[in-house]
């Protein structure tokens, strides 16, 4: 079961949560830590927080807020996809935003020296694989990176190779016209490399691929969950035969969805395969969220 039951929690007096997250909408601790509260607010049990940093800071903040009918085990909470809060802060707003029927009663154990502006590797801390696929402190910062456009298994992302979540390839692309299209794009804080691979499992296994590595020159001014959008566009103008929602497994549209915490981004971008389609769509929420966020910040 994903949410303590009350057979679970007999005797119990605290129940503390001490994962580290990565901070994206979609990685489902979060959604854990939703449900443990939850089952601690209806058992009238204590609930600390031990917090740990965001590895992507807590100034990114990206991606629209979750839609009725879109809320999910990887979508659990109204928030957007990069949301910019540890995880004591957002269980902060999760109380205090009503986001359970019944606050609990929480109590969050602050870090000391963790600032806003530090990802990962700023903190000097050694970073411990959350899951398998993020075994490197830098692997949280890829995978909003790639992970909705990973749901549909239409490309390799690099899951099933040595690179998860760092890049885009496909039997179908060739590596050195796909990176220069996606240069041309000068997206700020990334370039993207030609890269030939074969994976060891997964999509692609066992095949040659080609496609393009992504290199984050400068974290602070990435857009990170942009760039599977653009990818998508340049992967549907270099190669109109293969347009993503055209070749995608249409079981997998509802994961795409959920992951998105909308079916507009799929249905919009569906119809031209173009970015700037759904852009104002993807954006919309930030600043508000930003703003409704510092309520509950813990740290400058």
């Amino acid at each position: 079961t994903r949410k303590p039951s009350k057979e679970m929690l007999r005797d119990i007096d605290v129940l503390v949560y001490d994962i580290q997250d990565i901070g994206c909408r979609s990685y489902t601790y979060i959604s854990t830590m939703y449900l443990a509260m939850q089952a601690a607010a209806e058992n009238d049990i204590e609930f600390v927080v031990l917090d740990r940093p965001n590895p992507l800071g807590g100034l990114k903040v990206e991606g629209n807020l979750v839609e009725e009918g879109f809320f999910s085990f990887v979508s659990q909470l109204k928030i957007p996809y990069v949301y910019g809060l540890t995880c004591g802060e957002l269980a902060l707003m999760i109380n205090g935003e009503r986001m359970l029927e019944q606050p609990c009663k929480l109590h969050v154990v602050k870090m000391k020296k963790w600032r806003r502006k530090m990802n990962f590797g700023d903190t000097g801390l050694p970073w411990v694989s959350a899951s398998p696929h993020i075994p490197f402190a830098h692997s949280a910062y890829f995978y909003p990176v790639s992970g909705i456009l990973g749901e549909l298994g239409y490309m390799s992302i690099g899951v099933g190779y040595t690179l998860p979540f760092e890049m885009f390839a496909a039997e179908w692309i060739g590596a050195e016209e796909f990176a220069r299209a996606l240069n041309a794009k000068r997206l700020p804080g990334v370039v993207f490399r030609p890269i030939h691979l074969k994976p060891f499992y997964s999509v692609g296994k066992g095949s040659n691929l080609q496609g393009v590595q992504v290199h984050l020159t400068d974290f602070s001014k990435a857009r990170l969950s942009d760039i599977q959008f653009h990818v998508m566009e340049v992967a549907a103008a270099l190669y109109p035969d293969k347009k993503v929602f055209d070749h995608a497994d249409k079981g997998r549209f509802n994961m795409f969805d959920k992951v998105s915490g909308s079916d507009f981004i799929r249905k919009e971008f569906s119809q031209q395969h173009r970015f700037s389609d759904i852009q104002s769509y993807w954006t919309k929420d930030e600043e508000s969220f930003k703003k409704l966020s510092k309520k509950y910040y813990l740290y400058k």
